[in-house]
């Protein structure tokens, strides 16, 4: 049995790589970086993006002289090709992901915008349903303001904002107060809503609509890989694909 790896005075073997792997909970990890590989093994890279890819590790990774970087291929026990390889690997990715995905992005954002779609919104909570409709009624009179009430009133971490929360995207706020939010207008103060174990009251802010731009392309195309990898993985494990020999 071939002896891969000496740390300190243990001797780790390949299958017990494989166990200690398993044992940690790296071994889902470490397939997934394989599938990765296996994936971008046909994308290259210009001699422009190569050096531009290289710099910025060896910076990282303040490899700065030509002996600190032969001391680390040493260490590694990798060639000037597998570094090359790995220098480029992230770049590689971002080509696959862009070459899989890129198309689908004007459809997959339609069916993501109402989860992408930002709000900035005014809360109030309260386990006290009576407590709640005589806060909406001095805020609906003007006799407080919102602020002034949530900060002395609300339970929740939205009292040290004055009760202003966001900008949000709606997929991240609990999916009954988001079509709340969703149906109502700027300015439009709600009456007490119960939600859950709480008593709520929220006025909308603002509306801001998800735009295809360049940080959401990015989103989104990060999702629809990590969704493609995730299944990868578990066709890998179910299917009986893995051997060790």
């Amino acid at each position: 049995m071939a002896e891969v790896l000496q740390v300190r005075n243990q001797t780790i073997s390949t299958n017990k790589v494989i166990t200690l792997l398993a044992n940690y909970q790296m071994l889902p990890q470490f397939l997934c970086e394989v599938i990765i590989d296996q994936a971008i093994a046909s994308f290259t890279c210009t001699s422009e993006e190569k050096a531009n890819a290289r710099q910025q590790f060896y910076e990282k990774h303040q490899l700065t002289s030509e002996s600190e970087r032969q001391e680390w291929l040493e260490l590694y026990e990798m060639t000037q090709e597998e570094l090359e390889s790995l220098t480029t690997r992230e770049l590689r990715i971002e080509k696959f992901k862009r070459a899989s995905w890129g198309y689908k992005l004007g459809s997959y954002f339609l069916s993501r915008k109402p989860s992408l779609d930002k709000v900035i919104y005014s809360l109030i909570r309260t386990k006290d349903i009576d407590i709640a409709n005589e806060l909406y009624f001095r805020i609906w009179e003007g006799e407080q303001s919102f602020g002034e009430l949530a900060r002395e009133y609300s339970q929740g971490l939205e009292a040290q904002t004055n009760g202003l929360l966001g900008p949000t995207e709606l997929g991240k706020v609990p999916s009954n107060l988001a079509q709340i939010l969703f149906v109502s207008q700027p300015g439009q103060l709600l009456s007490p809503i119960r939600l859950g174990e709480w008593v709520v009251i929220v006025r909308l802010e603002r509306f801001i609509p998800a735009q295809l731009n360049e940080v959401i392309r990015q989103q989104l195309l990060d999702e629809l890989y990590k969704s493609w990898l995730q299944k990868q993985l578990v066709e890998l494990l179910n299917g009986g694909l893995i051997s060790l020999n």
